[in-house]
């Protein structure tokens, strides 16, 4: 890909969050993800930027063949014009004070050589010489990407009206497809939530994916991954495929926003040190393989290996964590996600749950079970979708009735999976549950664990329809799930795009002024908070396998913070409280492997 103009870029954030993002902040130079995956909502998007921009607006049905690809495409290609346009007529504005085309500059970091050069025009007396410099730098110019996210595991079959299934028309293949039919250029597609081999096999049908990895214009791959085997498993299978992927996106398992998907006590410092360690030697590996599947497929070779990024996003709040990792880790970009959510001119977020993430607390922002997939949430407590959930609970009619079926899952009661979420999944579980000869406390506890649970294909897309006044995809539900990382904690006010710009980049701070720990201390302690309430969940004597499985989650931790120990000087980690902080932790760890005598293992640091 291109090389970006800006440092970092805005990772996809819940359905709606940044579903049009893009048409905010790209002709600023600035990169973000759009999720894909919910095509109802997609297509009142559609919708309303085809009357915002006085474009003839032609419905897509689900009449109609292929129409989420359709939906998706024809999106996308919307996105893309308006981008477009908004970009030839930000160059073509002239340089004065308040301009757009002066935003674009001023917003750029101060090491960056296209800022150099506007400041030198900008100091430069000679107005000739000016205009011409002026003209080298609208040359120079260059909007940021579209990126579009599919999580991979929100892929179920669609059926024919006679009950078979179409092939290849899953969720997230159809997704893909509709990306790949798009226009988009210099845009790349991330993959996040694990490896879906359907998915991956279908790229290989693909040809915009295949031999395109020197192509500057081409659709590219991201993968969201957990640590660096991850990254090299899902490398290895695409290269031998002959596909390649052009960035890996490390992202911390506790420390960000939406879906958590712990590691085994794996930290991020460590990860990212390994990734640093051997990037050159996943990078041969991938691209030997890459070369081969060519070969046998008859395809050119590039003349030599291509670019193979490596990004990092999870907790980044300020703007000595954000050169950290690009200086000492080496990595070529940073998400910031969560404090995004306080930047309308970046996001879209309805005003009642704006004023609720300015109010939130670390006790707000919780990790919750309401996903209906039984992967930790991250969710904010008072979410308005919170409250309609519990007036359905409060006049026992539990759970949600499923329009989108994204989510569906559970075959326990039916032939066809149905949402967990959803009113007849709850009416069949909570019947079987009244009927159970059990203790009233583990009664009320399976009741909550059954009830919890929200319809997230909905909840994450009410904020869209609500801030442009669209239909809502469910007409007796407007509540907003929202989906922030801890790390908006810190942040209590809604910013502009500049002030958020200037935070990242250290011109000013917009933190609160609670105390916040290291984003790295950060994931250790959201690592502890997990441990004990995964072994509050435990019985008092583990089998071997439980027993294996926290002996290696402990010692994980362990060479965590043995690691943070040794470098903290040279991860320029702040003094205060890290001492006590990390000492804490370990001593918990300890404590936890005695509790269940399993025996501790020596950390042995490489």
């Amino acid at each position: 890909m291109a090389s970006n103009v800006h440092k970092f870029h805005i990772p996809v954030m819940g359905v709606s969050y940044t579903i049009d993002t893009p048409i905010k902040v790209a002709r600023f130079g600035i990169s973000s993800v759009v999720s894909i995956i919910e095509d109802s909502l997609i297509e009142r998007m559609r919708e309303y930027y085809y009357n915002k921009n006085n474009k003839p607006f032609k419905p897509i049905t689900k009449n109609e063949s292929d129409y989420r690809a359709k939906r998706i495409t024809d999106y996308l290609n919307l996105m893309n014009q308006i981008v477009h346009e908004q970009f030839e007529k930000i160059k073509s504005l002239a340089f004065e004070k308040g301009s757009e085309i002066v935003q674009y500059f001023e917003m750029l970091p101060n090491d960056s050589k296209l800022k150099q050069a506007y400041l030198l025009m900008a100091s430069t007396e000679d107005e000739v010489q000016k205009l011409k410099m002026q003209d080298d730098l609208r040359m120079q110019m260059k909007p940021g990407r579209i990126d579009v996210n599919i999580m991979v595991k929100v892929d179920n079959n669609r059926h024919t009206k006679d009950g078979l299934i179409i092939e290849d028309g899953s969720d997230a293949v159809t997704a893909l497809r509709g990306y790949a039919n798009s226009n988009l250029k210099n845009s790349a597609i991330v993959f996040s939530a694990g490896m879906n081999p359907r998915l991956y096999n279908y790229l290989e049908k693909l040809e915009e994916f295949i031999a395109q990895s020197d192509n500057p214009e081409s659709k590219k791959i991201i993968i969201k991954v957990s640590d660096y085997r991850s990254a090299l498993i899902q490398g290895k299978y695409l290269a031998k495929k002959g596909i390649w992927v052009s960035e890996f996106r490390v992202e911390s398992g506790l420390n960000c926003g939406g879906h958590a998907f712990a590691s085994d006590g794996y930290l991020m410092g460590p990860i990212l040190e390994e990734f640093k360690e051997k990037r050159e030697e996943i990078c041969l590996e991938l691209y030997t393989l890459y070369c081969k599947a060519l070969v046998e497929k008859g395809k050119p070779t590039p003349a030599q290996m291509p670019k193979l990024k490596i990004s990092a996003q999870g907790g980044i709040g300020t703007c000595q964590e954000n050169e950290l990792l690009l200086d000492y880790y080496n990595l070529d970009s940073t998400g910031w996600g969560s404090p995004m959510l306080l930047v309308p001119e970046a996001t879209t977020v309805d005003e009642q749950t704006l004023e609720k993430l300015c109010e939130a607390g670390e006790q707000d922002i919780i990790l919750s079970n309401h996903s209906p997939l039984g992967v930790k949430f991250n969710t904010l407590r008072l979410a308005s979708s919170e409250n309609e959930k519990q007036l359905r609970i409060g006049k026992g009619h539990p759970g949600s009735p499923c329009p989108e079926k994204l989510l569906v899952s559970n075959t326990e009661f039916t032939k066809e999976p149905i949402c967990t979420a959803s009113l007849k999944y709850q009416r069949l579980k909570l019947q079987q549950i009244s009927e159970m000869e059990i203790e009233e406390a583990e009664r009320k506890k399976m009741i909550k664990g059954v009830t919890e649970k929200e319809c997230l294909c909905v909840g994450l897309s009410n904020a869209a329809t609500t801030v442009y006044a669209q239909k809502p995809l469910l007409h007796t539900s407007s509540g907003v799930s929202i989906c922030p990382g801890p790390n908006l904690a810190y942040f209590n006010k809604v910013v502009s795009l500049k002030e958020m710009i200037d935070h990242i980049y250290g011109h000013t701070n917009i933190l609160n002024q609670s105390y916040r720990p290291h984003f790295f201390i950060k994931e250790l302690q959201l690592y502890i908070n997990y441990l004990k309430e995964e072994i509050a969940t435990l019985k008092e004597e583990l089998d071997k396998k439980t027993n294996k499985y926290y002996l290696g989650f402990c010692n994980n931790l362990l060479d965590g913070i043995a690691y943070y120990k040794q470098r903290a000087d040279k991860l320029k980690i702040p003094s205060f409280n890290i001492e006590r902080e990390l000492k804490t932790a370990e001593n918990y760890v300890l404590k936890t492997i005695e509790r269940f005598s399993i025996p501790s293992v020596e950390v042995v640091l490489t």
